[in-house]
């Protein structure tokens, strides 16, 4: 009775309703590879989905599940009632205990992370703030998130900085042959590493720590880009061996769009200055990153109860559904005539990337939608052509074989 006292005070009756299920006396007998389909019938009854299409394009934005939405709408009505009061004496308080709670869940200190609204504004505070001068050098991948290839040229034009670019094969199953390929850019001049730990284009996941490592025995900082890996993969951000990340919170952890984080090891605070100026930009307090002006309440205080949805689902529970969601079509689709799928099994999650022989990716994901209704995401970027797939919790297999279907049709047209 406590618990569920205590659950209704934080989100209201519909919160524990939502998470009753999830609770652990409940998933005992729930298996860990993510293959219980009356489980994760639950889980899809949580979220609003559009019953029009086939959302298969959720590395972009997810969508929120319902209590998460009825959070925003509830903390924006009460805001409302007197915004200067309400806003700033009130909802705002609750900023410190939401850090604590996404610290421990992403295994850091509160100290080293920052609210903001997306991963392109965390990691441009940390390129566009890092004191770099004209001949340093820093280590990318082409298949970098394009906002960030941006940000980094734009220090290259500024202030005369060197980029250099590692070369493997896209959709190599071969660590090895990965991390040789971001050794062999790295020299005495080596400032910063940009990893991506997931990439967006297909969905590969980069060595990271090993990468890392590399970049820090030549005395290189690393920067991550963990935008799709954070609540998508199990782990905690210090395992990655970076000293920067930045995330989108409003991706795989499913909380209100327009949230994001910044992690910086509390060492290197005091070096960053923070792309909105305040009175103190060499402090070694996080905080300082925070200095947005008037900001959206209700979505950041809403983080809190997404962050409740995914921990009583569980890191690796949701690791292995996703897993599973991709490898349940793109198995399939890989031994049908005509299709490729650009995404290395082993090292992969929930997204992917499928190309069909003599059509671009405008073209699939034309026929996709408009004879199945399917949505995804064209995808054509250095050697990739095709659609990235990428299901989420609330993805039934219905879907997915509606989904095999489409490829199926046009593999053979």
């Amino acid at each position: 009775m406590i618990r569920r006292n205590f659950l209704e005070l934080l989100g209201g009756a519909g919160l524990y309703t939502t998470l009753k299920p999830l609770m652990p006396e409940y998933l005992e007998k729930v298996s860990l590879p993510g293959t219980d389909e009356d489980y994760w019938a639950q889980i899809q009854q949580a979220y609003t989905t559009s019953p029009q299409i086939i959302n298969l394009n959720n590395g972009g934005v997810s969508p929120s599940p319902q209590i998460v939405q009825d959070a925003v709408e509830r903390y924006n009505k009460y805001v409302n009632e007197a915004p200067s009061y309400y806003m700033w004496r009130i909802l705002d308080q609750g900023r410190e205990p939401l850090r604590e709670n996404l610290a421990k869940y992403a295994g850091c200190s509160p100290e080293e992370i920052a609210f903001n609204r997306n991963a392109t504004e965390a990691l441009d505070t940390v390129i566009l703030g890092l004191p770099l001068k004209a001949g340093d050098e820093v280590v990318l991948n082409p298949y970098d998130y394009p906002n960030m290839l941006h940000a980094w040229r734009q220090r290259e034009m500024r202030d005369g900085i060197k980029l250099k670019f590692v070369k493997f094969p896209i959709g190599t199953e071969d660590e090895t042959k990965i991390v040789q390929a971001y050794q062999e850019q790295m020299g005495p001049q080596t400032r910063v590493v940009h990893i991506t730990h997931v990439i967006n284009w297909n969905g590969q996941i980069l060595p990271t720590k090993k990468i890392a490592d590399a970049a820090h025995k030549i005395g290189a900082e690393v920067l991550i880009d963990g935008a799709h890996s954070f609540a998508h993969l199990d782990y905690k951000i210090p395992d990655l061996g970076g000293d920067y990340f930045g995330t989108s919170l409003h991706k795989w952890l499913s909380a209100p769009i327009g949230t994001g984080m910044l992690w910086i090891k509390k060492e290197k605070i005091s070096k960053i200055y923070p792309l909105v100026p305040n009175d103190s930009p060499k402090s070694d307090n996080i905080r300082k990153f925070e200095n947005l002006g008037t900001r959206p309440f209700p979505l950041e205080q809403a983080i809190g109860i997404a962050l409740r949805f995914q921990e009583a689902i569980g890191n690796v529970r949701k690791e292995n559904r996703l897993r599973f969601l991709k490898n349940y079509w793109a198995e399939d689709a890989a031994k049908m005539p005509k299709i490729k799928i650009n995404t290395p099994f082993n090292n992969s999650c929930a997204l992917a990337h499928v190309s069909v022989e003599g059509k671009t990716g405008g073209e699939i994901e034309s026929y996709l939608f408009n004879k199945f209704k399917i949505h995804t995401s064209p995808i054509q970027w250095e050697d990739l052509n095709g659609v990235r797939v990428t299901p989420h919790v609330y993805t039934t297999l219905k879907d997915l074989d509606r989904l095999k279907e489409a490829l199926y049709q046009l593999s053979k047209a």
